[in-house]
């Protein structure tokens, strides 16, 4: 008999908060990833293009924690007019030890939201300069205004600029984040004026065409670049590559569908260039930002380790906290070998 436990978004949402503690977990895993044997496998994905659908699967398996997690994340771009929400998923943990199924974690999306944001907050907090003050964040949706929230985290942001597509979506973000953080918070029209002056700035957009051009960087910047999670996705200028430090969070993955892959598809840097990874920095095998003039540049795809790091927390927190509820699941024995 094992028992499972399942955990609803409301529930993960109690004890699992956008926070230091969930930007240290993930930070953990990069770090495991550098320094560890890691097992994991290149990301399934499932496109069903009937319905703009695509579905994406991760994991890994990370030594020193004690379950694994499985994670499903599908995105349906039409839902929004069918009254539901674009993207949704789950994430399954397993025990390490057994493979036995430990918890069902039915967040609709929300984990995959903090630890992307959290990573961010890895990011520049091992790659921007420590007196980094005015953010740019392109972007309007909810992972904009976690990566805000993010950056308050690890660095005094005093002020920032709001870009996107959508002019009122960039006006109301800005008013809410200036209302809730006590900051300047500007929605500006001009992507180019964003990035004027800022010392950290994160795209956040599924734009399939640079949104950010790398003749508009500035000496002293650093640049998070979390949209190129799938091949046709594209954020950012290939030419920034021969003017800035470029730092993957798995390069195998980047090389596939990051900003480096279409840096290479334009044959902006050879195949096999090899740059450094984040979990390098982060562990020291790596220097991280070298001078306050280096314009340095993250490439985030999102990985399966920060995927079992944020299940692992929060298996561990609802347990303590008495969220979720269990049922047992008998199983029956198996033939000795």
């Amino acid at each position: 008999m094992s028992r499972i436990a399942i955990l609803t978004e409301s529930d993960l949402r109690s004890v699992v908060r956008l926070d230091v503690t969930a930007v240290d977990c993930v930070e953990q895993a990069f770090v495991a990833l550098a320094t560890q044997a890691v097992a994991m496998p290149p990301i399934l994905r499932l496109d069903i293009p009937e319905f703009r659908g695509e579905v994406d699967v991760k994991t890994a398996y990370v030594p020193g924690f004690d379950g694994f997690a499985i994670k499903v994340s599908p995105g349906f771009f039409d839902n929004p007019k069918l009254g539901l929400p674009s993207l949704n998923g789950l994430m399954i943990l397993f025990s390490a030890r057994t493979g036995l199924v430990e918890a069902l974690l039915l967040d609709n999306g929300y984990l995959t939201d903090v630890r992307t944001a959290a990573a961010g907050a890895v990011a520049a907090r091992h790659l921007s300069r420590k007196d980094a003050s005015v953010a740019a964040i392109f972007g309007a949706g909810m992972q904009a205004r976690l990566q805000f929230q993010a950056l308050m985290l690890v660095r005094s942001v005093k002020s920032a600029r709001i870009w996107a597509r959508d002019r009122a979506k960039a006006g109301k973000l800005a008013a809410d984040l200036a209302r809730e953080y006590g900051i300047e918070v500007d929605a500006i029209a001009d992507a180019r004026e964003a990035v004027r002056h800022a010392d950290i700035i994160v795209t956040t957009t599924p734009a399939e065409k640079p949104v950010l051009m790398a003749d508009w960087l500035e000496p002293g910047q650093h640049l998070t670049a979390m949209g190129s999670d799938a091949e046709h996705k594209n954020e950012i200028d290939p030419a920034l590559f021969a003017k800035a430090r470029y730092i993957a969070d798995r390069l195998s993955q980047t090389r596939l569908l990051g900003e480096l892959h279409h840096a290479i598809e334009v044959a902006a840097v050879n195949p096999d260039q090899h740059f450094d990874e984040l979990g390098a920095v982060i562990a020291g095998k790596v220097p991280g930002r070298t001078s306050a003039e280096e314009i340095t540049f993250a490439d985030l795809t999102g990985t399966g380790v920060q995927d079992t790091a944020i299940a692992n927390l929060a298996v561990s927190r609802a347990r303590d906290a008495g969220y979720g509820q269990t049922i047992d699941n008998k199983i029956a024995k198996g033939d000795a070998a």
